[in-house]
């Protein structure tokens, strides 16, 4: 069964994105970035590329010709997932399909605009029974 973390408070949700796949990225760790929205996927990227003063997080588009080779991919639909190792949700809505990955991450603001949706996420998942762990990270990342 697909383990849910819920990241909260965060003071600026794109941001706080970006520090949690950096530090997934010097793990190691493979994750699909579910971003539908065009602008907010531009935002992001532009964000990776800038995010950390010493380099850029390695991520790439699932379009991608090393969509393959790269741990970190964004991709506007989940239709043919690289792999089912982690999700990380920056849509509003549950995204399709998330039960066929191991791990999915949903990472809220403490914006209204971003909170309500949060919560009618985590409702979602907790009515039908799945693991959930929710941290407070308002102190950052």
């Amino acid at each position: 069964m697909t383990q849910i973390t819920f990241l909260h408070g965060a003071l600026d949700r794109l941001q706080a994105v970006a520090a949690w796949l950096a530090q997934a990225g010097r793990e190691g760790k493979q994750v699909l970035v579910y971003v539908p929205a065009t602008e907010r996927s531009e935002h992001l990227d532009r964000l990776l590329w800038t995010h950390s003063a010493t380099g850029f997080t390695p991520h790439c588009r699932a379009g991608d010709k090393l969509a393959a080779e790269t741990p970190i991919i964004l991709a506007s639909d989940l239709d043919h997932p690289l792999h089912d190792e982690c999700l990380l949700n920056l849509s509003d809505e549950v995204p399709p399909g998330f039960s066929r990955f191991q791990q999915l991450i949903e990472i809220v603001s403490a914006e209204n605009d971003d909170k309500l949706p949060g919560r009618e996420r985590f409702r979602f998942y907790r009515e039908r029974g799945y693991p959930l762990e929710a941290n407070d990270i308002s102190g950052g990342i």
